[in-house]
């Protein structure tokens, strides 16, 4: 089976996101997004949070499945027998970083196999940093995030500023 992970912190899942899952869903028999509990990150979301956002982000999407983790990515590429890591790159410095990380976890784990998707045009600029930036300065989410990550943002007092 040729199964890829998509890992991320996900704080929240964007529009951006969801396009590169989607492009990537018919590259792989099946796609993993797992959403990384990273102590050293300051969230917005708590790992549960983020997982009910993330799972309500892919609903109707058969061959994607969530969980999370909180371990090195090798470990859980070696776990869950995955053949591919997916990393979305929008700018030069998403490459940078993105490029050390992939060399670092090939030195962790040789047969650690790195795929470097660009966003699509509409989502290049768009990262969950600015989907928080926009939010507490009251601005509209509605172009950035899927309408049930912006239910939930608004039930818990962190949606649209009205």
């Amino acid at each position: 089976m040729n199964r890829w992970m998509y890992p991320g912190t996900f704080d929240p899942p964007t529009r951006g996101h969801l396009d590169l899952i989607r492009r990537a869903m018919p590259l792989c028999d099946e796609l993993i997004v797992a959403v990384a509990d990273n102590k050293e990150k300051n969230t917005l979301f708590t790992l549960e949070e983020r997982l009910k956002l993330t799972e309500k982000a892919v609903v109707g999407l058969d061959n994607v499945k969530v969980l999370s983790f909180n371990t090195l990515l090798t470990e859980q590429v070696e776990k869950l027998g995955v053949s591919a890591v997916l990393r979305g790159v929008r700018a030069f410095s998403d490459f940078e970083y993105e490029f050390v990380m992939a060399l670092t976890n090939r030195k962790l784990l040789d047969r650690f196999e790195s795929i470097f998707m660009m966003p699509s045009e509409n989502y290049i600029y768009l990262s969950s940093s600015l989907v928080k930036e926009i939010r507490e300065y009251g601005g509209d989410l509605t172009p950035f995030v899927t309408a049930p990550v912006l239910e939930m943002m608004t039930e818990m007092g962190k949606g649209p500023v009205t």
